[in-house]
């Protein structure tokens, strides 16, 4: 077994109707002044309502912060901040998306210590401390909610991480109940999401470890179990808590043991299309996989093992290709489109994405097999 080293996770509480805690946990900390950061589309489903009534009943002042977008930009996170630093907040709290919860750990880091936000793209450049933050999921696929990373679009359309363990959350609450409402399309798109930080982290060349190894095991069971239900017009409450659990515990896997090329693809799509990064990863996911297929070989046969214990496999061969179609079949049932031409993009924009992706080195150094520029335009013309 190979040395390693495994970051802790932030407290984790999963509870159906588990959000109405949150202003007991910020009585906790002693906060009094909390700003509740989350997307307009969440407001207007009423979805924040009976959240943000638990801060108030809780004797919470609460500033409601709800112009997140998606991919959020440089600015909205800097309006932010000074949104919640004119407020006087002592704690923040994310709910929503990846993008809320993104955003709200900017925003806990950048109002605890202001700093300068583009001096600290990359890993390890931010600096303390943070106000305290709780994450509330209300997508099972991010697992924004227990890793040390934030996703930044930049004015030139690339995204940027900032990645340091000051990003962790004090709190992950997962309410599956915020979940029970999600459109099918969503539902998909984050699940397939959570199911490549769990391949990534996985098959990743630097960092594998055996607790991220264990964690991405279980959170491809849950989730390949559940997602046909989750995604059904009538999902129930064993499915939605299980996408929502298996989906932390793949953040949990990605946060030590880093994702790699099918991430790296995407952000291209995000930055310059604006398709949501679970859409994004779903797009590129299954022609990924076939390009690492002779390098994970070993590690996609442990996979469908794990994933279909009533299947038997000659050798690892046949379990590795067993895998990728298991996952092909799956992405192909799920309601979103397949093809990029179907989102706007053309022959003409395949070496700007393969050249943004590029880009993406803190991520590529970890994909099994070397990706090339002449790779990457391969991937995006075979989805065209």
């Amino acid at each position: 077994m190979s040395d390693f080293t495994f970051e802790t996770t932030p407290r984790v509480i999963c509870e159906f109707d588990g959000a109405l805690q949150l202003g007991s946990l910020c009585n906790e900390f002693g906060a009094k002044r909390a700003v509740l950061i989350t997307d307009p589309g969440l407001k207007q489903v009423g979805l924040i309502d009976a959240p943000y009534q638990a801060l108030i009943d809780a004797g919470i002042d609460t500033l409601l912060w709800t112009r997140v977008e998606a991919d959020p930009p440089e600015s909205t996170i800097l309006e932010a901040v000074k949104g919640a630093q004119d407020f006087g907040a002592d704690i923040i709290i994310g709910l929503g998306g990846g993008s809320s919860m993104d955003t709200a750990k900017l925003v806990a880091l950048l109002c605890g210590n202001p700093q300068q936000l583009d001096a600290i793209y990359g890993i390890g450049l931010a600096s303390g401390p943070r106000l305290p933050l709780i994450q509330v999921p209300t997508t099972a696929g991010t697992g924004s909610e227990v890793t040390p990373i934030s996703i930044v679009t930049t004015p030139t359309q690339e995204k940027k991480g900032v990645v340091s363990p000051l990003l962790y959350p004090d709190v992950a609450l997962l309410d599956a109940k915020l979940t029970m409402g999600l459109p099918a399309s969503i539902t998909a798109m984050t699940g397939i999401d959570a199911m490549v930080h769990a391949i990534e982290a996985y098959t990743t060349k630097h960092k594998k470890n055996a607790l991220s190894d264990g964690l991405a095991i279980r959170g491809m069971q849950l989730m390949t179990a559940h997602i046909d239900d989750a995604v059904s017009a009538n999902p129930s409450r064993e499915a939605r808590e299980a996408m929502l659990q298996g989906s932390m515990m793949a953040g949990m896997a990605f946060a030590n043991a880093p994702v790699a090329a099918v991430h790296a693809l995407a952000y291209p799509l995000g930055g310059h299309f604006h398709v949501p990064h679970g859409h994004s990863n779903a797009l590129v996911l299954i022609e990924v996989l076939k390009f690492n297929r002779d390098a994970a070989c070993p590690q996609y046969a442990e996979l469908a093992r794990a994933v279909l214990p009533g299947e038997r496999f000659a050798d690892d061969d046949a379990a590795c290709d067993r895998f990728i179609d298991y996952i092909t079949d799956m992405v192909e049932r799920m309601p979103f489109t397949r093809q990029l031409r179907d989102l706007g993009v053309t022959e003409a924009d395949l070496d700007m994405l393969a050249t943004d992706a590029m880009k993406v080195e803190r991520l590529l150094i970890n994909n099994p097999r070397e990706m090339t520029f002449e790779s990457a335009r391969d991937i995006y013309a075979a989805v065209l």
